[in-house]
């Protein structure tokens, strides 16, 4: 229990520049206040005293925003940053050094009593305000946008971004070597649209510059090409001065 809390502290120290002190996260941290709830919740739903379980989460909810059902599997080095609106399904799995913030979702799409919530690996950051909803996985180190939607499985080492979630960056494009503190830089993600939009506008811009070019060929053209009136007259003219 207490090498538990130990990492929790931790987790905290090494991904949140703003806590000054150990006090100050035992006191003012809703995210960690959140895991001491679920610990005890999900000690109490393994032992099958399902009521007490739900019931003690429940009381976790009403003070700190957050909801972790005590069914969830929960792995070492697990922050919530914020933490208000984050909703935690049933059968969810988190990986070791998981970072979330703010309005995430882990939640499911059936009614079934299976499997039905995701799956994460090791190292995952989810930015705010992003859903993760099925049973698939979102694979080690990768990193889910804000406000991205995800609906199918996400590879090792990717980023996913957009509504729904789409893979733009991915093992073999751009690996940076890993480093002792988790980089959670889910700031600079690419942004698709943005990009489209770029490749259009550089296409119509080459239109245009191609149809400049083929606007000046042709009056160039014109120009050394006169009309069979012109030469006539011209013809005549040179006949009277002689």
């Amino acid at each position: 229990m207490f090498e538990s809390l130990k990492g929790d502290i931790k987790a905290v120290y090494d991904r949140d520049p703003a806590v000054r002190s150990t006090m100050e996260i035992i006191f003012c941290y809703p995210g960690f206040h959140a895991m001491l709830f679920y610990r005890m919740s999900h000690a109490l739903w393994r032992r099958k005293f399902y009521f007490f379980g739900r019931f003690l989460s429940h009381i976790g909810r009403f003070l700190t925003g957050i909801e972790i059902h005590p069914g969830a599997k929960i792995g070492h080095g697990f922050f919530i940053d914020h933490g208000m609106g984050v909703v935690i399904g049933e059968t969810a799995e988190i990986g070791e050094n998981c970072t979330l913030y703010h309005g995430v979702t882990l939640g499911g799409t059936s009614w079934a009593k299976e499997k039905r919530h995701p799956t994460l690996g090791n190292n995952v950051i989810i930015g705010s305000g992003a859903k993760v909803l099925g049973p698939f996985k979102v694979g080690d180190d990768s990193k889910i946008g804000s406000n991205s939607v995800v609906v199918k499985e996400v590879p090792d080492n990717s980023t996913v971004v957009g509504v729904p979630g789409r893979v733009v960056m991915s093992a073999g494009k751009k690996i940076e070597e890993r480093v002792e503190r988790v980089d959670l830089g889910h700031d600079r993600l690419p942004d698709p649209e943005a990009n489209a939009i770029k490749c259009l506008f550089d296409q119509v811009r080459a239109l245009e510059r191609r149809v400049a070019e083929l606007n000046e060929r042709l009056e160039h053209s014109a120009d050394k090409k006169t009309s069979p009136e012109e030469n006539a007259e011209s013809a005549a003219e040179k006949e009277a001065a002689g």
